[in-house]
Formats: structure tokens, C-alpha cells, sequence
């Protein structure tokens, strides 16, 4: 039976594992081309035994400027090289990612129009492109002929070219885009295989020609279906190497990296049925939402596919293939889906991470928390540190001084670790997220440290521990912010969290109110969380959208089409000015015109308050995460492993006042 750990010949060249790292947005570049931060990024998934390696896909020609630190492969040739050097020693097949977006790219940046197969807006930018002709065509085919002899003249293995959901070959695959009268309109495939014929002749016949092959828009009124792409991988499949069956398009692109709310490998029965297609012709790879390796696994063992794609898998853990191979799958670090680091096309132009490691994308200036050589042990002589709160930042702390030679001791003062993480791991989508509290309590736990539950830490604690050399780390996490309304009781405020860690039985009965200051993933999950659970659910929201800040992980269409269905009224553009006579009263934020929402019971859903009451009492003592001011996930694994490192030397201690969040 073939292991997800097993070589794997492509084009004559062998892959040590089954695993591919795919191509996506890192915001790692400078400028247009790959820098340091690149290499260093993928150098980590080559050493943790990724089998092929996409890199970052570049335009082929300068007219397709997608989002600002879009890599142009003209400008690559020093970054391919050095990536292809520092992956060299591990086995790795890089492969080039090579693309052009067409329609879905950006003028912003090109500040010139977008080509396109024919002048069809563009479902998300609304922009309109102009209809290539010849000319346009031909200086693509040329682009990706002279990106893939750039590619092989760098050391690469080979190239991908990208025909997927946000590429140009693609829309021109589709009805939906291309609406030509001319060769191009007659026969869809002609630019791919032409394109595909200029990349064969630069490679030449030694390197890895891959296919990346949109096979389902799910826009089945004139988009690519599967019955139509089987088609085109049977045409295709004879001039390519490897082919990577992906789905989404203009109107889905969501689906391309679904978050949690889609099944896990949700592109299961697609990838069999093109494979089914290839007739064995090329190895297959499956992509979408596979991030865990037993999942892999089955697909392998399931003839589903012959390689498979977990790129956010390995964002997540980079040892990925490592720890699978040495036998040790429960040391992989989950990914948990979620989407809100490594989605980076945003304005904010972040660098790609992981909310569970944060060193990911960083490498180059991150120390990695385990030292060289893998964990040092503590022995009876070793440095002693106190953790108080085993939420995410309590216990990435105490994992990271355990692993460096600490003795540990974490405190909790609840019945369970996790902190607010645990809580909110419930409802569609949202219930996987506690595998990192999980995980991290079981590193703990491998590493050594004592955790104690139920056991609420005092001043005197911090007096005791500090005078005995002990170093202490406050982790304390947030607590409920007052609703800063008038309230007159008739419906009483619930705190998120509070509510998340109990039963929707046991919240007054009635109507619900849930208030959404944030627009961010709570509100949208608790209002959901209710409404699974025959809650009349309202959410409340001052923004024009529920949900408005999921557009940074690709889930604000999707939320809003499923609190639709699920009946929960959305209260847009509404101030909360007052909570009585069982209700909400808002006002418009447009027109200041007041209305009531009926709630026997609100949950709030807005920004909550450190916890602070320790650090008060003590002030100057280390601390991380909610206590110094509630954030995300990634923020509380950040700071307790900065303050570990800081502990332990590593780091130099941070340059603002004790405990508050280090720049990077």
C-alpha cells in the first residue's frame, strides 16, 4: 500500500513524499521578485519533507499585476535560484508557479487595462477588461515560454502553469468569461494548449510540467462543470507531467482554500472523477481543505489521488512529513481552517503566518522556539517558571520554556485549559477550533509541565514564586466589557464567551439580540451557534454587511448567504443607544431614524477587557495575550512565545512597557 511518506516518481524525477506544498499569496517579496523571506519560507517546508513545492505563482507578463508584492517572472530569476539551491539538499521538487489573472487581477497597480477572453466585469472588482486580440495572446504564449526557460535556467525541476480559479487560462476555459466568435471561442482549450506547447519547448523533455486545472466553477449555468472538465483532462493530460484538480471560479472563489465551514476535503469526489479521466496518464493531486494526514491518507488509499496538496497543512506545522514519517502524527501542529493569517489579500498587505505558528512567514527573523537538536530536558537544577491562565498564550508559553530546559508549572483558575479558545469551538464551522488548545495542551503535557485546573493563583502566590527564583508569566485572559448603554434589566446582556461555554437552553427564552460591534468571526458564529439550536436569533451590526471583516478570510459571501438561510435577521447599519422593555433600541447610522429589536435576552458580542487584576496588584510582571489587550489567536500564541524567549534569553526583553505586545 503506497504511504503518504513514499516517494513518488514525476517526469522521471522522484519526489521523497506525496505531499505537496502548493502555490498562494505570502506577501514575502520585494518588489516583484522572491526575496529572502521566500527561501527561508520554503526552504522550512523542504526540510520538514514536503515532496513538490509550488512556489509563489508569477505573472508571465508585466500587464497582470494582481495585488502589490505579486511576484513577475521576469524579476525571479535570483529567488528561483536560491530557492531551488536551499531545497536542493532535501529532495524537493520545486516547481515555478506561473500565471496571468486576466480579468480577476488589479489595474491598481499595472494602471493599465486588464485582459480578458472578452469583456465581461469582473464579479468581485466590477472592473470591465478589454477583449484580447492576437497580439495579446501571443505575448502570453511568450510570457509563459520564456518564464519556464527562465524557471529551468535557475535549477528549478519545472513549472506549474495555473489554470485555475483565478487565472486567465481559466477564463478562458469558461463560458461564463470567454464569449468570442473566433478560434479562441470555438475551441476553449486552444491558448492552454498552446500555452502548454511554448512551456514543453522551454522546459525541454527532462522537467516537470504541471497542471493546475480548475474543474468545477459551481456556477453550472455557463461555467466549467465536472461532466465538461472531464473532458478537458482527457484532452489535456497528454502534454503535461502532474495535474492538480482545484475548484472555484468568479462567482466562487471562496472555494478554492475553503475555511472550516466546508468539509474537509471537500474536493474528494472531484479529483476521483478526473483522475478517472487522466486514465493513469499523469499522477493526480488533490487540493481543498486537506490538513490532516490520516485524511491524506484515505485519499491515497482510496484511489482518490496520487499525491495531495496540503499547503496550509504545512503553513501551520512545516515538519508536517517529518513527524508522519517518524512515526509521531500527534506532534503535528493542526491547522485549523480558519483562514485569518494566511489569507493575505487585504489592505493591509500582511505577511503570510499561522495563528498556531506564528513563526511562519517570519523565518528569517523569528528564533525557532525549540532550540537546535529538538528539546532540552530539565533536570533537577534546572530554571523554574510559573504560568498563570492555560488559555493559548499561557500554554504556548509554557510549552516553549519546556522545551528549552524549563520546569513548569501552569495554573488554571477554570475546571479546563483553552481559555476562550475552548469556548468559542462551537457551532458550524467553529467547532474544530479547540484542536489547537488541545495540542498545545498535550505538548505541555509530552514536555513535561504540570498543569493544574481549577486552582486560581493569588498575589501572594507571586510574591512566594518570584522570591523562590521563579520566573512568572501572567496569562490571564479578557473578561466581559460593560455594554456602555442604558439597560433597564428586562433583557439581560450575556457576554459571548459566557454564552459560547454554556447551553442555548439555558439563556432566557425568546428572541435573541446579538450584537456585533466587531464584524468579525464571533458575531457572525454565535448568531449562527443560536440559530442551529431554534434560537430566533437577530444580529445586530452598525456595518452595511454582517460579517464585514470576514472578508479577510474569503467568508463574507458565504456568512452572509448562510445566516440567510438560517433565518436570522440582519439588523444592518444600527447604533445600540439603549437595552429595555425587552428590546434593542437602535438608531440608523445614516439617518439617526430610531428602531426597536425585539430581544428577550442580548448576547454581546463586542470588543471584551483585559484581565488585569493580578497584573495590578503586581504590577511589572510578565505578562500575554486577552490580559494585555483581547485579540486573536495569533496575538496570544505570539506573546507567550516571545515572553518564553525572552525568559530564556533568546530574545531580548521587549522594549515597551512589561507585557505588552512586542513588534516583530
Amino acid at each position: 500500500m503506497t504511504a503518504l511518506v513514499d516517494p513518488v516518481a514525476v517526469a522521471g524525477r522522484t519526489a521523497p513524499s506525496r505531499v505537496v506544498f502548493g502555490p498562494h499569496e505570502t506577501n514575502l517579496g520585494e518588489g516583484r521578485a522572491l526575496g529572502p523571506r521566500h527561501v527561508a519560507y520554503y526552504a522550512a517546508r523542504a526540510a520538514g519533507g514536503a515532496g513538490v513545492l509550488v512556489t509563489e505563482t508569477a505573472s508571465v507578463h508585466p500587464s497582470d499585476w494582481p495585488y502589490e508584492r505579486a511576484p513577475l517572472a521576469a524579476a525571479c530569476g535570483d529567488g528561483w535560484r536560491a530557492v531551488a539551491e536551499a531545497c536542493r539538499p532535501h529532495g524537493t521538487l520545486v516547481l515555478a508557479g506561473l500565471g496571468h489573472a486576466g480579468g480577476q487581477g488589479s489595474s491598481a497597480h499595472s494602471q493599465a487595462a486588464l485582459w480578458a477572453p472578452s469583456r465581461v466585469a469582473d464579479a468581485v472588482s466590477r472592473e470591465l477588461p478589454m477583449e484580447m486580440g492576437r497580439d495579446e495572446v501571443d505575448a502570453l504564449v511568450t510570457g509563459f515560454g520564456a518564464a519556464a526557460g527562465l524557471a529551468a535556467a535557475c535549477g528549478l525541476d519545472g513549472v506549474e502553469v495555473d489554470a485555475g480559479p483565478f487565472a486567465l487560462l481559466r477564463q478562458f476555459h469558461s463560458g461564463l468569461t470567454n464569449r468570442r466568435a473566433d478560434a479562441y471561442g470555438e475551441d476553449r482549450l486552444l491558448v492552454t494548449r498552446t500555452v502548454l506547447g511554448a512551456v514543453r519547448d522551454a522546459l525541454g523533455p527532462d522537467r516537470v510540467l504541471a497542471l493546475r486545472l480548475c474543474c468545477d466553477e459551481l456556477a453550472p449555468w455557463a461555467g466549467v462543470t465536472p461532466e465538461q472538465a472531464a473532458g478537458h483532462v482527457a484532452a489535456l493530460v497528454g502534454a503535461v507531467d502532474l495535474l492538480t484538480v482545484v475548484r472555484g471560479g468568479p462567482f466562487s472563489t471562496s472555494a478554492y482554500r475553503p475555511d472550516a465551514h466546508s468539509p474537509a476535503g471537500v474536493n474528494r469526489d472531484l479529483c476521483a472523477a478526473m483522475r478517472q479521466a487522466a486514465a493513469g496518464a499523469v499522477p493526480v493531486v488533490l487540493q481543498g481543505g486537506v490538513v490532516d494526514p490520516a485524511m491524506a491518507q484515505a485519499a491515497l488509499d482510496g484511489g482518490v489521488a496520487d499525491l495531495v496538496e496540503m499547503t496550509r497543512a504545512q503553513i501551520a506545522e512545516p515538519a508536517l512529513v517529518g513527524l508522519v514519517r517518524a512515526g509521531r502524527p500527534a506532534e503535528v501542529r493542526p491547522c485549523l481552517r480558519c483562514n485569518q493569517a494566511c489569507q493575505v489579500r487585504d489592505d493591509r498587505n500582511p505577511l503570510v503566518t499561522c495563528v498556531g505558528e506564528p513563526r511562519s512567514g517570519h523565518e528569517t527573523e523569528d528564533p525557532d522556539p525549540v532550540p537546535p537538536g529538538g528539546p532540552a530536558a530539565a533536570g533537577p537544577g534546572a530554571p523554574r517558571a510559573l504560568v498563570v491562565g492555560a488559555g493559548p498564550a499561557g500554554l504556548e508559553c509554557a510549552r516553549v520554556l519546556a522545551a528549552r530546559g524549563h520546569r513548569v508549572r501552569v495554573v488554571e483558575r477554570g475546571t479546563a485549559t483553552g481559555g476562550a479558545l475552548r469556548a468559542a469551538s462551537v457551532g458550524p464551522g467553529r467547532d474544530g477550533l479547540a484542536a489547537l488548545a488541545d495540542w498545545l495542551e498535550a505538548e505541555c503535557r509530552r514536555l513535561g509541565v504540570a498543569v493544574e485546573t481549577d486552582r486560581a493563583a493569588t498575589p501572594a502566590d507571586l510574591d512566594a514564586a518570584q522570591a523562590d527564583g521563579v520566573a512568572v508569566v501572567l496569562a490571564t485572559g479578557g473578561r466581559p466589557a460593560p455594554l456602555g448603554v442604558p439597560s433597564d434589566g428586562s433583557s439581560p446582556v450575556v457576554d459571548a464567551v459566557d454564552a459560547l461555554a454554556g447551553d442555548p437552553a439555558d439563556l432566557p427564552e425568546g428572541p435573541v439580540a446579538v450584537l456585533d460591534p466587531v464584524g468579525g468571526p464571533v458575531g457572525v458564529g454565535v448568531a449562527e451557534w443560536l440559530a442551529a439550536h431554534g434560537r430566533s436569533v437577530a444580529l445586530v451590526t452598525p456595518d452595511q454587511v454582517a460579517g464585514t471583516l470576514l472578508a479577510r478570510t474569503g467568508d463574507l459571501a458565504d456568512a452572509n448567504g448562510r445566516l440567510q438561510r438560517a433565518g436570522v435577521r440582519r439588523e444592518l447599519r444600527a447604533v445600540v443607544r439603549a437595552v429595555g422593555n425587552g428590546a434593542v433600541h437602535v438608531e440608523d447610522v445614516w439617518t439617526g431614524e430610531p428602531r426597536a429589536v425585539d430581544a428577550a435576552v442580548v448576547v454581546a458580542c463586542g470588543h471584551r477587557l483585559p484581565d488585569e487584576a493580578l497584573y495590578l496588584a503586581r504590577p511589572g510582571t510578565l505578562r500575554a495575550g486577552d490580559c494585555v489587550a483581547p485579540r486573536g489567536i495569533e496575538a496570544a500564541v505570539l506573546e507567550g512565545r516571545r515572553r518564553a524567549l525572552e525568559i530564556c534569553g533568546v530574545l531580548p526583553a521587549a522594549r515597551v512597557p512589561a507585557g505588552a505586545g512586542a513588534v516583530r
